[in-house]
């Protein structure tokens, strides 16, 4: 995580331990409301706050306030607390990377859904490069985790979203690339299997399809007991017929 401002650069090291990045990850993705003490104390124990923990995130708050003057910031004020609460008040403009990944793959997934695909290039590739980075590496937490599983959600639908673009531009080694990452992400989304098939069948290796099709039959059946959902199978005969 890193914090940027009229040419400053905060970088991970510089906030107040590990304490200190997730409190203030909490603080900017809960920007558009006030955050309880209680709440962040929960985030940043993991549900065991100790005795003393309003102290010590009273303490901690402060750290952060230093840390903002350092990028020339009102530490005051864009770190506001009242009414046991804490509110982030970042300036006018300020760009989240997370914020933009989100927006991104809406932009992507709305430009499939009206056929414009050329549309879609750009936005998934920004929600591709942002949601693929990892998110406070090395830290640990209920709440660390799910932000995690959200970025996990944006990167599964960019990788859909990038090899859709890929197929549509004919560019098949990057499709089979986006489609292997997505199964190997989410190895139990049969649309993922879809993709690689249909970008192997693309490129002209019909073969390599079926074997990704068998792939995904075996997991399933393994796995779950059931076949392939109708689509997939669907796809599994049309690449039989074009052999």
């Amino acid at each position: 995580m890193t914090v940027e401002a009229r040419g400053v650069r905060l970088e991970p090291e510089d906030f107040p331990g590990q304490q200190g990045r997730t409190a203030f990850a909490c603080l900017v993705s809960e920007r558009d409301g006030p955050v309880s003490r209680s709440a962040l104390a929960d985030v940043l124990w993991d549900g065991s706050p100790p005795g003393s923990w309003d102290q010590a995130l009273s303490s901690l708050a402060s750290k952060l306030r230093s840390l903002l003057g350092r990028i020339e910031l009102d530490g005051s004020e864009v770190l506001r607390g009242s009414a046991g609460c804490y509110e982030l008040h970042l300036p006018p403009g300020s760009w989240v990377d997370h914020e933009a990944a989100l927006d991104a793959i809406h932009q992507a997934e709305a430009a499939f859904r009206v056929g414009d695909p050329r549309a879609a290039y750009g936005p998934s590739a920004v929600a591709h490069h942002i949601a693929r980075r990892p998110f406070l590496p090395g830290e640990k937490g209920r709440w660390i985790e799910e932000r995690r599983d959200r970025l996990r959600g944006i990167l599964a639908r960019a990788l859909e979203c990038r090899a859709e673009v890929y197929l549509w531009n004919k560019e098949y080694t990057l499709a089979l690339e986006a489609a292997r990452d997505l199964v190997t992400l989410e190895p139990f989304r049969e649309s993922g299997y879809r993709l690689l098939m249909r970008a192997h069948a693309a490129a002209g290796n019909g073969a390599e399809a079926l074997r990704v099709y068998e792939r995904c039959r075996e997991l399933i059946s393994h796995e779950l007991g059931v076949g392939p959902s109708p689509e997939t199978r669907a796809l599994h005969a049309e690449v039989l017929r074009s052999l």
